[in-house]
């Protein structure tokens, strides 16, 4: 909760040297719970202002609790793939916090088809996506980390190292939301998209900067949130 969110918790003090590993397993649960307070946004202020300002509130909310954690990620991956240059040129671009061209409109994007998907969603459809995404996305983060090593030997990408028991409680807990939430053929189908994300976006990392970093792994789940969202858009039309 500490590391994925801006909530405060005890525990906050020890990130500094905190294995993240073996709090893999946790990730689903708490993309689920960040899932659920904007899909509670969506739902309490839907009656009052209507599918596209609650729609942008939730979205708000979903970008506030996370600290944007996911949103520079993927911002900066964009402006270090969009450079002309070797990979060390690209890694040094990604660590820069200036925000180019290509940061600025992968946000631009990512904020229109999360919200396109989400308002052409019903308040309890929009909830049950956002659950659904939360937990599926942070498992993306995760299986990105198994098709991608890390790029450098310093920095969060390096201390997200996946391995197989704790990235198989992850999934396993992830599955078990998604089924809670929107049932096994759409929790299947927000699993799949998942991994698909997770995926292509490893791939893109190994060929491009050499494996992960703290952005790749962030930008994967931003990645799929609205993949998902879009995918269980389409089942419920």
């Amino acid at each position: 909760m500490a590391f994925l969110t801006v909530v405060p918790v005890p525990s906050a003090a020890l990130l500094d040297d905190f294995d993240l590993t073996p709090a893999l397993p946790w990730f689903p649960l708490v993309g689920a719970a960040v899932g659920a307070l904007a899909g509670g946004v969506r739902v309490g202020l839907h009656s009052l202002l209507g599918a596209g300002p609650s729609t942008a509130l939730a979205m708000a909310a979903l970008v506030v609790v996370t600290g944007a954690l996911h949103q520079d990620a993927l911002a900066d991956m964009c402006d270090g793939l969009g450079v002309r240059g070797d990979r060390p040129r690209r890694l040094a671009v990604m660590r820069d916090s200036t925000l180019g061209a290509f940061g600025v409109l992968a946000l631009v994007l990512w904020g229109l088809v999360l919200f396109s998907a989400l308002d052409g969603l019903g308040p309890r459809h929009a909830l049950l996506a956002l659950i659904c995404a939360g937990a599926a996305g942070r498992l993306a983060a995760i299986l990105h980390g198994v098709v991608a090593r890390p790029a450098r030997s310093e920095g969060l990408g390096s201390a997200l190292r996946v391995t197989a028991a704790p990235a198989g409680l992850a999934a396993v807990v992830a599955a078990g939301v998604c089924v809670v939430a929107v049932g096994p053929a759409r929790g299947g189908l927000a699993l799949g998209v998942a991994a698909a994300v997770a995926g292509l976006t490893g791939l893109l990392a190994r060929a491009t900067v050499g494996g992960s970093t703290g952005d790749t792994l962030g930008a994967a789940v931003a990645l799929a949130e609205p993949a998902i969202c879009l995918a269980l858009l389409a089942t419920w039309h």
